[in-house]
Formats: structure tokens, C-alpha cells, sequence
């Protein structure tokens, strides 16, 4: 019915940047001509971990000063409707799962690869929490054992692999001066993943390289989640949505049904994320659904 993109506030005081942000709130359901008693529930999707049931974020790596944030009482109270609170990556999974490519799906996990790599699972028709909403950490599975280092601490991460804001630090260092790549970007230190897609559709070598580079390491993160989880349908947004079927998804399946058993790659989907640049309002109308049905 109506939408907002906004900074985050950070004043260094969660409190009022939770005012704030109820404020907006407020002021979004007035526009769209409503009021918030119509309104069923609130759901809000938040980064890092958090315990969902005191409904508090916990060391959030972006918002030092939202660690013990109150958000679900804080909101809750402001806004006067029930209120569910979950990590971002749990929430783009139920996005997807009720609204996106995951429709009708029972096992699905999601997999994004924007700055890092975010993960969520949906296993049995349940949105799958694990320890302080931490389940589905999938950008820190260990795919080389002492390889590259990764954000979080750790060294040969998936994250340190497929993740953009990886992927841009390897073009700064590996794209070739003369490479469409360059050119595109206006320059290496210019060069970022939707340059290296675009070049791979114009046939530049370089490009064509470093999409199957990212192609087999996204599948040795894949294969394990197979033998651990056994869903039916992996979703692949970000970088792997951009780059489409020929580029990643159908390179992908390929090395990944190489290496699984068979009945398991014949009834195994991976596919698209479908909500694109709209996952973000799905996100918090997910969790505010999961409210709804309890």
C-alpha cells in the first residue's frame, strides 16, 4: 500500500532511533490512508544476530550502538500492534518462501550474495532459527581450509568467495587493464560483479573466467548443504539472480548434480529469487504474517 526507503537512524541511542523509526511508521500508514488499528501486525527484519523471543538484536556489526536493542518493546509499545522481530536473512528466506520462488515449497534455502553472504532455511515448512536466529549461516561454511580470509575472523569462507564486496577487493587486484571488465567500470579500480556479468554476456575471456570461478566455488557451498539438509529447492539471489541461467544458474546445477546422488539431484530445484529489488518490504511483511498464523 505504500513504502519508504530511509538511512538508518543511528544517534548512538537505540531508544530514539527506535522512536524514529516508529515515527516513520506511523506516519507511512497514514499515507496510505489507513490506520493502525487496521493494521494486523508489525514485522520487522533486522541484521546480525538477535534472540528472537526478548526480542533484542544482539552485537549487530553495522550498529554498534543497537547491541541489546529492546526493539520488540520499544516498537511494540510505540506502534500498539504485535510485533515479530527476525534476522535479516531469515526474514528474505520466508519472503521468498511466501511470496517469491519458494512458493509451495516445504525445504528451501535461500542464499544471498550481495556485500556477504546471507542464508536462510525453511525445513518442513517452518522457518528454521537455530541458536539466536544464527541457522543458515551458510557464507561461513569453510570451503578452503586456510584460503582466503574472510569478514567474520575465519579463513576460506564461502562468503570470502562469492560474496560481493569480496569478489570487488579479487577485481581490484586480478582484472586485466584492457579486459571489457575495465572498461566497463571505468577502470580496475572501478570493477565490480555487474561489470564482470555484463562482460561475460559480451564474450570478454577474463569475465567468462571469473563467473566460473564464482560458479564452482558456489557449488562446493551447495553439495554439503545437500547432504546435511536434503532440501528440494535452493534459492540464489543477488549476484547469481543477475547473472540469470546461462552465466550461473545452469553451470551451477550441472557441477552440483555431479557431485550428489542421484535420486537427490533428480527431485533437487535450484532457481532464482524472484522478489528482486522488492525483497526488502517482503521481508518485514513475511515475518509480520508469521505473526499472524502464530
Amino acid at each position: 500500500m505504500a513504502r519508504e526507503r530511509l538511512p538508518t537512524p543511528s544517534s548512538g541511542d537505540a531508544k530514539a532511533d527506535l522512536e524514529v523509526l516508529a515515527e516513520h511508521a506511523r506516519a507511512l500508514v497514514a499515507r496510505a490512508g489507513a490506520s493502525l488499528a487496521e493494521i494486523g501486525a508489525v514485522g520487522v527484519s533486522a541484521p546480525g544476530a538477535l534472540d528472537a523471543e526478548a526480542g533484542v538484536l544482539l552485537q549487530p556489526p553495522n550498529l554498534p550502538s543497537w547491541d541489546r536493542a529492546p526493539v520488540r518493546a520499544v516498537l511494540g509499545a510505540a506502534l500498539g500492534r504485535p510485533l515479530g522481530l527476525e534476522n535479516d536473512a531469515n526474514a528474505a528466506a520466508l519472503a521468498e518462501w511466501r511470496f517469491g520462488a519458494g512458493r509451495g515449497a516445504r525445504d528451501m534455502v535461500l542464499l544471498t550474495m550481495s556485500t556477504g553472504v546471507g542464508g536462510g532455511l525453511v525445513l518442513g515448512g517452518r522457518l528454521h532459527r537455530g541458536l539466536f536466529s544464527a541457522a543458515g549461516e551458510v557464507g561461513h561454511i569453510p570451503i578452503e581450509w586456510d584460503g582466503e580470509p574472510c569478514a567474520c575472523g575465519q579463513c576460506g569462507c564461502l562468503e570470502a568467495y562469492v560474496g560481493g564486496a569480496a569478489w570487488t577487493r579479487r577485481l581490484a587486484r586480478e582484472t586485466p587493464p584492457g579486459s571489457a571488465v575495465a572498461r566497463l567500470a571505468g577502470g580496475v579500480e572501478h570493477a565490480r560483479p555487474e561489470h564482470v556479468i555484463a562482460a561475460a554476456r559480451a564474450g570478454d575471456a577474463f569475465a567468462r573466467a571469473e563467473l566460473a570461478r564464482f560458479n564452482h566455488y558456489l557449488a562446493r557451498g551447495l553439495v554439503p548443504l545437500v547432504y546435511t539438509l536434503a532440501p528440494e529447492l535452493f534459492v540464489l539471489g543477488t549476484i547469481a539472480a543477475a547473472a540469470g541461467e546461462e552465466l550461473c544458474l545452469g553451470p551451477v546445477r550441472a557441477e552440483v548434480g555431479r557431485r550428489i546422488w542421484p535420486f537427490l539431484r533428480d527431485r533437487l530445484r535450484i532457481e532464482a529469487a524472484a522478489l528482486g529489488d522488492d525483497l526488502p518490504y517482503h521481508a518485514g511483511l513475511g515475518v509480520a504474517v508469521g505473526v499472524l498464523e502464530g
